[in-house]
């Protein structure tokens, strides 16, 4: 692998273990107080009043800020490592909880306007702490095996986040308003900042020429294989995108109550996490890009199959085996994009990876409103699964470039 910029200090003493206990932690803790905020802001802006014009513009803005500043996050992360960067993150998103908490004691157009500067400010610190976990998880590896099971280990940390977040703020609203859900983001944050001091400061080496180290965001595609990544993992994502989308639409047909619907969408997050929990025990027998050709063409058969199934049980069996395909393949991608990555371009190959993501899970939820009035929900499941399972040639040959 070609050197880079913060090359991890193996020497560290139980580097591998505390260091990825403390990563995990970091991203737990920024994540679990944005994941509270986007429940309690658009609630708090429906309670007063506000259109749902406005909670659509408030929740845009968790995800527009960071495709937007995606790309200087993932330098700032080559450029300096880990600490820094966690540090200007922690301070944004301890930013965002003071606007919000600041807007439980104004009313009218600034109220809502520090709500929406929260969202955006804990929407880019959590991006921007995020990418700089990532960097340092794939370069602390000293393996291939060693480094899927450190992404999905890292890959629970959201999931577990996404369900402490919402409800410690929740209780907290029905206990003591929305000041006091906000004031609780403060010690979520400074966990992260707490955390940071337990990650061992990166030694910089020196950097060499490498695939892909021309300047300027497009000259990543020109790393050998890395478009074929790329396209893989975007095809992917719109499966997650398009399941979230189509799912209550295919269960309201049905005649589905929301709780079943609820119930079925629990199981499929359920799934995600078990089997990223499983993974570290069996890394050693996965082989990264089987595993995603795999999954893709497997994911292509579940969605063949999950419009047709008529009882909830059918749909949370598909549930269960959708969770399964797509909770596998994020370590599986993160691993692999770094195996294709120089050294002193991992952030910003991270970066643009997350910018695409954010961006792509802003605009297709539009396409998916028009094209499933047009065609229906069924049909939108059925092509999308034909173009993953279809996208799975992409993968084809992606080992030979992968740098050792």
């Amino acid at each position: 692998m070609a050197e880079g910029v913060g090359r991890p200090d193996e020497s560290a003493p139980g580097f591998s273990g505390r260091t990825l206990l403390a990563l995990v932690v970091g991203q737990v803790g920024i994540h679990a107080a944005m994941a509270g905020l986007r429940l309690a802001a658009p609630l708090q802006a429906l309670r007063e009043g506000y259109s749902a014009w406005s909670v659509g513009l408030l929740m845009a803005l968790f995800a527009a800020a960071p495709v937007l500043l995606a790309m200087p996050s993932g330098r700032l992360a080559d450029r300096h490592g880990y600490h820094r960067p966690v540090g200007i993150a922690v301070a944004l998103s301890l930013a965002g909880a003071l606007c919000a908490l600041g807007s439980t004691l104004l009313e009218g157009p600034p109220h809502f306007g520090l709500l929406c500067l929260a969202a955006t400010l804990c929407g880019s610190g959590t991006n921007m702490g995020m990418l700089a976990i990532q960097r340092t998880a794939g370069l602390a590896a000293r393996d291939s095996t060693e480094r899927v099971r450190i992404f999905s280990w890292l890959g629970v940390a959201p999931s577990f986040a996404n369900v402490v977040g919402p409800v410690a703020l929740g209780f907290m609203i029905d206990w003591g308003g929305f000041a006091a859900a906000y004031a609780l983001m403060l010690p979520l944050v400074a966990l992260t900042f707490w955390s940071a001091r337990r990650v061992p400061r990166l030694k910089p080496v020196t950097q060499s020429p490498s695939p892909g180290a021309g300047s300027g965001v497009w000259s990543l595609l020109a790393v050998p294989g890395m478009k074929r990544l790329l396209l893989a993992n975007w095809l992917l994502s719109t499966c997650w995108d398009v399941h979230a989308f189509a799912l209550p639409i295919i269960g309201h047909d049905r005649g589905f109550s929301a709780s079943t619907i609820g119930l079925i969408l629990g199981t499929f997050t359920l799934s995600v996490s078990l089997i990223r929990l499983a993974i570290p025990a069996i890394a050693h027998r996965t082989e990264e890009t089987a595993v995603i050709r795999w999954a893709m063409v497997a994911t292509g058969v579940v969605f063949a199959i999950y419009p047709l199934a008529t009882q909830p049980w059918q749909m949370g069996v598909c549930a269960v085996l959708l969770g399964i395909t797509l909770g596998c393949t994020q370590p599986m991608v993160m691993s692999t994009l770094h195996h294709l990555t120089p050294d002193n371009r991992h952030g910003e190959t991270l970066a643009f990876r997350s910018m695409a993501i954010n961006l792509s899970s802003t605009l297709m939820p539009l396409f998916f409103g028009a094209a499933g009035v047009a065609v229906g929900a069924s049909m939108l499941f059925w092509a999308v699964g034909a173009s993953v399972a279809g996208g799975s040639w992409a993968v084809r040959g992606l080992r030979q470039h992968l740098l050792p």
